[in-house]
């Protein structure tokens, strides 16, 4: 195998196996001894991913793409494929009861539950893994799938949900009606349009300097904490509150990113912030999320301690490797560089990664 292709599958591999990890088992879904059940939840989690990040790369559309497509993703999962969306009575649990305040009968469905799947997988399950393998690459905006491997990888991702939403429909003995089949299925073609109806507009002329990256991840950090602590507001306020919260701190912090992103200075430390401020969220949210699985204490602080030291590690190691390009790109080309390219400077129009 060639030094090239090589250089195009590690990351894809590594953006595989690392949406389950982050998405199940970082979350404390799954426990450490269930790690072989990554062979069932890569082609899911990490297929899904790719053809995410694949499709928005290959078409020349970058992250407002992206997130689209990762909502898509949400709704595919949990609505057709395992039908949680629908499902009172999902894994053993009593989903009707929970979220039955916020039911809405035209959707078919909660909005709360909505707002779970949505920001759950679009956020930690595709974007956070996309954003993390991104960061070691010189050019994150290169396709690592070949004209092979991305339908290879559709197929396997089409086959995964399909097998999943067998299983699921006859191990949970239930199936959603026709109607909500249908406006799942109005919903994620809509939102697949306007991912490609967002298009690939020039970048605007930047007025003002980015915040610093710091500044970034602590934000990132807090609002998806906060959107996390929403479980342990008082009792007796109204489920509606926190859902009207949802979408005013969605509109906040949409508006703030795609402000900041317009900014002087804004690349690839920012993005990685965002990314990992989210993923530090997940680190403590794991330890109190486990203990709702029915998993005993000694399996899931293990679990959370193993899989926790290995997400700030590798955070670590992806802004270790953002600093290291973004050094190297700074730094003046070498007298034979600057020979080759025809000066003392580079041509008008050479993108740095």
């Amino acid at each position: 195998m060639c030094r090239s292709v090589r250089r195009r599958l590690l990351p894809a591999v590594a953006l595989f196996l690392l949406a389950p990890l982050v998405g199940e088992f970082l979350l404390g879904n799954q426990p450490i001894t269930e790690l072989g059940g990554l062979v069932l939840l890569a082609p899911l989690y990490g297929g899904g991913a790719l053809l995410v990040r694949e499709t928005a790369r290959r078409t020349g559309r970058g992250w407002p793409t992206m997130i689209v497509l990762a909502a898509s993703y949400a709704l595919i999962e949990e609505g057709p494929v395992d039908q949680m969306l629908w499902n009172p009575h999902y894994g053993g649990f009593d989903m009707g009861s929970a979220y039955a305040s916020t039911h809405v009968p035209l959707l078919g469905t909660s909005v709360e539950m909505l707002q779970d799947v949505v920001s759950m997988h679009t956020i930690w399950s595709i974007c956070v893994p996309i954003a993390l393998v991104e960061a070691f690459m010189r050019d994150p905006r290169r396709p690592w799938l070949g004209r092979a491997g991305l339908p290879a990888v559709g197929l396997l991702f089409v086959a995964a949900a399909v097998l999943l939403g067998v299983s699921q429909a006859q191990s949970e003995h239930f199936v959603a009606s026709p109607y909500q089949f249908a406006v799942a299925g109005a919903a994620i073609a809509g939102l697949i349009a306007l991912a490609f109806a967002l298009g690939r507009r020039p970048a605007p002329v930047p007025d003002a300097d980015a915040p610093r990256p710091w500044t970034v991840g602590a934000a990132a950090f807090a609002v998806t904490s906060l959107y996390w602590l929403r479980d342990r507001l008082p009792e007796g306020l109204s489920v509606w509150w926190p859902v009207a919260a949802w979408f005013v701190v969605l509109a906040g912090a949409v508006a703030l990113c795609a402000r900041w992103s317009r900014s002087r200075g804004w690349g690839a430390s920012h993005r990685l912030a965002l990314a990992g401020g989210a993923l530090l969220t997940y680190v403590w949210v794991g330890f109190t999320h486990a203990k709702e699985m029915g998993v005993s204490v000694p399996v899931a602080l293990t679990g959370n301690a193993v899989f926790g030291a290995a997400a700030i590690l590798l955070l670590v190691l992806a802004a270790s490797a953002s600093h290291a390009d973004a050094s190297s790109a700074n730094r003046p080309p070498c007298r034979s560089c600057r020979s080759r390219l025809g000066g003392g400077s580079a041509p008008g129009g050479l993108e740095v990664p």
